[in-house]
């Protein structure tokens, strides 16, 4: 794997402009054509259902900070969506300190509006056009009795509104799979609107296939968008998603934690489907790729959990990361935790081990032919 340095130092949050006022994200949006399907997953993932919409059929699921919305609404703009690219996450939230401002800027810079339906009494959610046509949302009503849920949404009597679940408590970021040379398009339109900035860059090569990966980062540190693009000679892990989904769009839903091994068990005992671990090889280099990491590698290797980051000043920062298997079509979810104020690393050193056990995976399943 070659990883580039990144084309800007990194910069003071404090002196980085936030012209859209970003504060992180909000939701994500789901959909499916198969009834049942993302009620079972959100569950086996450690989410809670707290409250239905009030006129649609759209249900919320938290964990901790995280807000999962499940549109089941028929003739909607998420219904379309599942239509053309089955289960999938069919839209995302960004907050903002005033949606109002955020939206006449994004249009003022050329976003193409999208028009989300409303019914009575309730809120009109500013969106834009965003990755594979989802609607990206601005929303600047998040606080905990003044929010978007306390308006639209009824919340289940008795149930904790900020269930712990597993233990998942945020959106750390949301990998976009893109078509070969529309890379440049999707990180002019994050950089265009709202001020992201790349701050890592990979050309990753296995066996037989590669891909490019560009990591976008927003002003307020807590918004990442990774860019995925097939490599030139095709037939590789990208490529196979834009064939099943139909399109571009957020291949996987990074949550990230306290403690990934408290997680990786209980999502083991919820019979969610991870990737399987490295060889031992990778485990037993671990020391000297990361000396003084701290970790209790035998831990790390029995739920084959990866491990990135620096411990070049004597001080770790850390990235501990796994992934599921496709769990929504080609769609997936990782699961990470990050140490030492470890904010911008995204497992570039285990790339591409990841890379080379997904791409022997197309190897078993038939879906990559190699040469004998």
């Amino acid at each position: 794997m070659t990883a580039a340095l990144p084309l800007r130092a990194t910069h003071d949050a404090d002196a980085w402009e936030n012209p859209m006022g970003l504060m992180g994200f909000e939701f994500v949006e789901f959909t499916s054509p198969t009834p049942g399907l993302l009620e079972a997953v959100f569950e086996k993932l450690g989410f809670t259902l707290v409250a239905r919409h009030r006129s649609k059929d759209v249900l919320l699921y938290r964990q901790n900070q995280i807000n999962f919305i499940l549109n089941r609404e028929p003739a909607s703009q998420a219904a379309y969506f599942g239509a053309e690219h089955g289960p999938s996450a069919c839209g995302l939230a960004f907050r903002v300190k005033d949606s109002h401002q955020a939206y006449r800027r994004a249009l003022e810079l050329g976003a193409q509006p999208i028009e989300i339906p409303t019914g009575p009494m309730e809120l009109r959610l500013p969106a834009i056009k965003c990755i594979g046509g989802a609607p990206l949302y601005l929303i600047d009503r998040f606080e905990d009795g003044k929010s978007i849920y306390d308006i639209d949404f009824d919340f289940l009597p008795g149930v904790d509104r900020r269930p712990v679940g597993h233990g998942l408590n945020e959106i750390d970021h949301l990998t976009h799979n893109v078509y070969r040379g529309r890379m440049g398009f999707w990180a002019n339109f994050y950089e265009k609107l709202f001020n992201f900035r790349e701050i890592r860059y990979f050309d990753i090569q296995g066996e037989y296939t590669g891909l490019t990966s560009k990591a976008m980062t927003a002003p307020d540190g807590k918004i990442r968008i990774p860019l995925n693009e097939e490599a030139k000679q095709g037939g590789g892990q990208i490529e196979e998603f834009l064939m099943q989904f139909n399109g571009e769009g957020i291949q996987h839903i990074a949550l990230i934690c306290d403690s990934l091994v408290e997680v990786v068990d209980k999502l083991g005992l919820a019979s969610v489907p991870l990737a399987p671990a490295p060889n031992d090889i990778y485990y037993d280099m671990l020391d000297t790729r990361l000396p003084g990491h701290g970790q209790n590698v035998a831990e790390l290797q029995a739920r084959g959990i990866l491990l990135d980051g620096t411990t070049a000043d004597g001080t770790p920062r850390l990235l501990l990361q796994i992934f599921s298997t496709p769990m929504l079509g080609p769609v997936f979810f990782e699961f990470i935790e990050r140490q030492g104020n470890y904010r911008e690393g995204f497992g570039e050193g285990n790339f591409k081990a990841l890379f080379e056990s997904l791409e022997r995976d197309q190897i078993r399943r038939g879906v990559l032919q190699t040469q004998a």
